[in-house]
């Protein structure tokens, strides 16, 4: 049995009988350097190992799973400091934010739609979203469950909304959209993809779906599968990963090409993650991801 509670009005936290799946924070209290969004974290196993770190040493705007970019028509909505070509990362105010704005309906067991503006630095609106998170499986027999999160922006701007990110302007990666950062006990995993070989050799490659297998530690073995829908903008997506020296990954539909939404236009992207406990082989994957 699946059950959603809201606390205090900042964030919901969904759970699987006496397993915790994950909290999402809607009213976020970071600071504003770190582009303020929503966010998920802790993400859980059904074994109950957490899977997201929130607010890392080294970069402190990596906020477990979220949706952001790092730079729209030069606002930051990634957090930090803002890539310029030939300056390498400089410190700018131009850190945008993400704002709860409501609920469609009420959120539920089975997930919530969520109303978000996505603001300036100077608090202009830039994007209005429509997010739709749905807990779309829980195997609890074979130890795991999927989430499927759907986002809607639209351009609100009388200019285009042009989506950058540092391998635009030249950097030799870009990152942005859904982006996933593991806790340090992941460093050091293993990356699979559905093409190729997988590992850190997947960083700018084209894949359907990613995954990363924690390593053999101390802790229990638990895999993250992050799936790109096929009908997304710019899919397949070239990914953003690391293995070290921390775990993230992420598909990125502006990885090295900007990507641009008309004025009054809306585009929506889809997403499956997969939270498992143990290690997730490549045919396994590809089976729950078809349903199996």
């Amino acid at each position: 049995m699946t059950v959603l509670t809201d606390h205090a009005e900042r964030f919901l936290e969904v759970r699987h009988g006496a397993s915790l799946l994950f909290r999402y924070v809607y009213e976020a209290a970071t600071p504003a350097q770190e582009s303020t969004r929503p966010y998920f974290h802790p993400v859980r196993t059904l074994g109950g190992r957490e899977v997201t770190v929130f607010r890392p040493e080294d970069h402190p705007w990596h906020h477990g799973l979220s949706f952001t970019c790092t730079d729209i028509n030069g606002e930051n909505f990634w957090g930090g400091a803002s890539y310029v070509h030939g300056r390498d990362y400089v410190e700018l105010d131009n850190q945008g934010r993400v704002r709860h704005d409501g609920w469609e309906g009420a959120p539920g067991a089975e997930g919530f739609d969520q109303r978000l503006t996505w603001l300036s630095r100077a608090g202009g609106p830039m994007l209005t979203e429509r997010r739709v998170v749905r807990v779309a499986q829980v195997n609890a027999k074979a130890g795991w469950w999927a989430l499927d999160l759907a986002f809607t922006l639209r351009n609100i701007l009388t200019e285009p909304a042009v989506f950058s990110s540092p391998g635009v302007k030249g950097r030799s990666s870009g990152y942005g959209g859904l982006f996933w950062r593991g806790p340090g006990s992941f460093t050091k995993g293993t990356l699979l993809a559905s093409e190729g070989p997988g590992g850190p050799g997947l960083m700018g490659k084209r894949a359907a779906w990613a995954a990363y297998v924690a390593p053999e530690s101390w802790l229990p073995v638990s895999t993250v599968v992050m799936a790109d829908d096929p009908g997304n903008p710019a899919s397949p997506v070239k990914w953003f990963v690391r293995n070290e020296p921390f775990a993230c990954m992420g598909p990125t539909f502006m990885y090295d090409t900007a990507w641009t939404l008309a004025p009054g236009a809306e585009a929506t992207f889809r997403y499956r993650v997969v939270i498992a406990d143990g290690a997730l082989d490549p045919a396994r994957i590809q089976d729950i991801l078809k349903g199996g």
